[in-house]
């Protein structure tokens, strides 16, 4: 019988420095500023063997979040052109937007659900819901799923 593996969120700075060079020996092949394991592997100052040892082991947390359809749900004052601008702050942050449902108006207020794509994220999630968490006409924001 397979094993589950288990996960843990775990801060950065309290893992072992060859984890967060895995890391950044990924990151380098994914941004294309190494072409090859081995430039990579030297670039980050590890083994090749460490880097295959661990490389399907250690993520980075907004990794596991990248690449999925996350829905979100925001609170709007039903006031021109606050939609259009929550729209450009997605649109600014790499998201692909897949679907727009906004509610009929009610007491000044809008509630809208965004599903969005997010393997094209230049920044957070957390990120991404502070900013439109304090954009104008924003009520409110959460993520629903993800």
């Amino acid at each position: 019988m397979a094993k589950t593996p288990n996960y843990y969120i775990v801060e950065a700075d309290v893992l072992p420095e060859i984890f967060r060079k895995v890391v950044q020996a990924r990151y380098l092949l994914d941004t294309g500023e190494a072409e090859t394991v081995n430039q990579a592997v030297q670039l980050a100052g590890i083994s090749r063997s460490a880097f295959y040892k661990y490389k399907d082991a250690v993520r980075p947390f907004q990794d596991m979040l990248h690449g999925r359809i996350v829905t979100f749900q925001i609170m709007l004052k039903d006031e021109p052109g606050i939609l259009s601008h929550v729209l450009n702050l997605f649109a600014d942050s790499g998201a692909n937007i897949l679907t727009i449902n906004q509610g009929l108006p009610i007491n000044g207020r809008a509630v809208v659900t965004v599903n969005a794509e997010t393997s094209g994220l230049r920044e957070s999630l957390q990120d991404l819901l502070a900013r439109l968490d304090g954009a104008d006409g924003v009520l409110r924001s959460e993520i629903l799923a993800g």
